[in-house]
């Protein structure tokens, strides 16, 4: 990339991040906005615009971002919230503590060395004002190389340090949650899968029942046996759909007599092929029919729901939290298939579906799931160096010839150099998320959250291996493919001659994130469009409109996927070409900044997990530096130092430092310490309601009574109802 076209990149993308930030200080101070700019205050009944005047000061949002502690996080958006800045601010401090010895440290040993001239480097085959600041301007076995040297031990002790500190600090947090005396359900319950059949002369809720109570009888509450839900949640959403449709009708009935007429004009429907087609009908009149005709279905599948698609899973309830978690880490059978028992996820994060599969099939699905997605990786990883590759004007030029006049435009070819490698690779990337969400979900997993993290750490290697390795791999071998072939000694000088040179292109990709990517966060343009059009258009009804400017989660599965890949880039050319790290300094500051913003007014959490994810954090920034140091372990190799053999003791101490890690902390994020379930509850937990809070609400009616579930429902306090 020719340094022209670089400064364009970041001139054209702060531009757009100045224009953004400005649209957002004038679109969130206006009051048909505040659903948009502000909904998780809304939903919390707050004020809006507490704690500063938007009319006055436009930027309030940054002092208020910036005063706002771990505590308001954990307040507004939860204890995985703060994980997530705990994170974020983790690796910000990695790379100052880094930059802050490395920028003035290398850059001048790099520019001051005599340099070197390869031919495969940037365009004519010299390095660019940006190159020269970079390792690759010393000469092989130069006696510069030991700074570097210096340098790449530097960066692995300040990530050993930090990320110690934030593990211990996560923990903390993770007991604080733990220990909280409100009463969570979930911390009063575990998941048994794998039930074994049911004895001769017993039903399945006696069998668990008898079971638990023989180990626990002190302790056990009640269970409550996993149904199969299909055909009741087919009825349940049909009803619930008629429901809306009649809300919404009723509102454009109510509408009409204030607009027009004063009896007003009632609306009609047709009952065909997507209501275009067929008989037209009183919308108000056959929305309540089907009602009154899907209803007492509902309640009759009800009952032979709970009676006969019982399956071999179930919730069992205790009375103490001590209880729970003693039953949810221990073993409670000799066969490893039967009585699988587990802590409940939350109710809204239980994967129903999922309770079903057996143990083995488990195990089988998340091999073959294994083997999918390291296929997938390997074969995207073709399209990915192609597209490196391709989206090079030269080759352009060559396999698009039409395009030659239009291309060689100085401005055209300067917009097109700065944007079109780093927009086509981020657009391919968007197609990944929810591919590899459903290959975790195939897996069998019962939580919700248990699947955001295993897309979570596919995404991260996927994209890691395709993107980071890819791109460099295309950016230089697959270009240069003939020279190699020629000649394949070539490789070493050819990969010494490239690293520095893709340096400018990922320093353009991380600024096209951070700029555009969260300029967009910032000002909600797309949701604040998306919004009004459904709210002019569409939206009928109070419950419609919520719907429509509802904010969502942070979604972190994703948003973190994305940033390990900006750490693993910026971290593996920290040393390379220390000029990145002040845009990964600015990456993460801002999204510090901004996504502090989002997280007091805007997302919503979907669930909670109190900081499950923080392991899965700390092995990726783990396994981030581990690639750094193979990378520079073969860098170093390509520029013949003998001495490189020094930074192997670095590799094995950060496999020590993960081992450590591990062994030290993880097991509290699988299953919660007995001394902290032990701490008091500021109240008697009112086991019906935790009970209760497991009902779907397909199953739940005002006229049904327990008595009708006595094959699904255990029958200890049975003199409470069962809704």
């Amino acid at each position: 990339m020719e340094f022209s076209s670089f400064l364009t990149s970041l001139g054209t993308s702060f531009l757009i991040f100045i224009v953004l930030m400005l649209l957002f200080a004038w679109l969130s101070g206006k009051p048909g906005n505040s659903v948009i700019y502000y909904p998780n205050r809304i939903l919390k009944g707050l004020d809006p615009k507490e704690g500063g005047s938007r009319t006055r000061n436009p930027f309030a949002w940054i002092h208020e971002a910036m005063s706002s502690t771990e505590q308001d996080v954990i307040s507004a958006s939860g204890y995985d919230t703060a994980v997530y800045f705990v994170f974020l601010s983790t690796v910000l401090g990695i790379l100052v503590l880094s930059g802050l010895v490395l920028l003035p440290v290398l850059l001048p040993v790099a520019a001051t060395d005599v340099g070197v001239k390869i031919a495969k480097t940037t365009s004519n085959g010299t390095f660019s004002n940006l190159d020269k600041l970079s390792m690759g301007n010393v000469k092989e076995k130069s006696s510069r190389l030991w700074a570097f040297l210096l340098a790449t031990y530097w960066v692995s002790f300040v990530t050993y340090f930090l990320l110690w500190k934030a593990y211990k600090h996560v923990s903390g947090l993770r007991a604080d949650a733990l220990m909280s005396p409100e009463v969570r359900a979930e911390q009063f319950a575990i998941l048994v899968r794998d039930i074994p059949p049911v004895p001769e002369g017993q039903t399945r809720k006696e069998q668990v029942d008898s079971y638990f109570k023989r180990i626990y009888p002190e302790s056990f509450y009640r269970s409550m046996l996993v149904t199969n839900n299909k055909v009741v949640n087919k009825l349940w959403e049909e009803l619930e759909g008629y429901k809306k449709k009649l809300a919404r009708a009723e509102a454009v009935y109510a509408l009409s007599k204030k607009t027009g007429k004063p009896e007003g004009a009632r609306p009609t429907n047709r009952i065909g092929f997507l209501g275009l087609i067929g008989k037209k009908v009183d919308s108000i009149e056959y929305y309540n029919e089907k009602i009154n005709e899907v209803t007492p279905k509902l309640e009759s599948e009800q009952k032979d729901t709970l009676r006969e698609k019982q399956l071999d899973a179930a919730l069992v309830f205790f009375s103490s939290r001590v209880a729970a978690a003693s039953a949810a880490q221990s073993l409670h059978a000799q066969m490893v298939d039967k009585w699988t028992v587990t802590d409940a996820p939350e109710f809204r994060q239980m994967i129903w579906t999922n309770l079903k599969i057996k143990f083995f099939q488990r195990q089988v699905r998340q091999y073959v799931i294994y083997i999918v997605v390291a296929l997938t990786i390997v074969f995207f990883m073709i399209p990915i160096a192609f597209i490196s590759a391709f989206t090079t004007l030269e080759n352009l030029k060559k396999y698009l010839p039409f395009l030659k006049p239009i291309v060689d435009i100085d401005a055209i070819k300067t917009v097109l150099e700065a944007y079109l490698p780093q927009l086509a690779l981020i657009i391919f990337l968007a197609l990944l998320p929810k591919l590899l969400y459903s290959l975790s979900k195939a897996e069998g997993i019962p939580s919700e959250g248990h699947v955001v993290r295993a897309a979570s750490g596919k995404y991260f290697y996927f994209i890691v291996l395709n993107v980071f390795i890819g791109v460099t791999v295309g950016g230089t071998l697959f270009s240069t493919f003939k020279d190699i072939k020629k000649d394949p000694d070539s490789i070493p000088d050819l990969l010494a001659a490239g690293l520095p040179v893709n340096a400018t292109f990922f320093i353009t990709f991380v600024a096209l994130r951070f700029f555009v990517g969260y300029g967009l966060e910032l000002s909600r343009i797309i949701p604040l469009i998306i919004f009004h059009l459904k709210r002019k258009y569409l939206c009928k009804t109070e419950a419609e409109v919520k719907e429509a400017w509802h904010p969502g989660d942070l979604r972190y599965g994703t948003r973190f996927p994305g940033d390990m890949l900006i750490v693993t880039i910026v971290l593996c050319y920290s040393v390379i070409a220390p000029i990145i790290i002040p845009f990964g300094v600015v990456y993460f500051g801002l999204g510090w900044l901004i996504l502090r913003n989002q997280a007091l007014k805007v997302y919503v959490p979907a669930y909670e997990s109190y900081g499950r994810m923080w392991p899965h954090m700390h092995k990726r920034i783990l396994a981030a530096l581990i690639i750094y140091q193979l990378t520079m372990f073969g860098y170093f190799g390509a520029k013949q130092f003998i001495y490189v053999p020094l930074l192997l003791p670095a590799i094995i101490l950060s496999l020590i430092f993960g081992y450590v890690c591990s062994k030290k902390f993880y097991r509290f994020f699988r299953d919660t310490a007995l001394e902290v379930a032990c701490r008091d509850l500021k109240e008697i937990p009112n086991m019906e309601q935790v009970f209760r809070s497991y009902i779907t609400p397909s199953l739940s009616s005002d006229k049904i009574e327990d008595d009708q579930f006595e094959d699904a429902l255990s029958q200890v306090s049975r003199s409470t109802s069962f809704v």
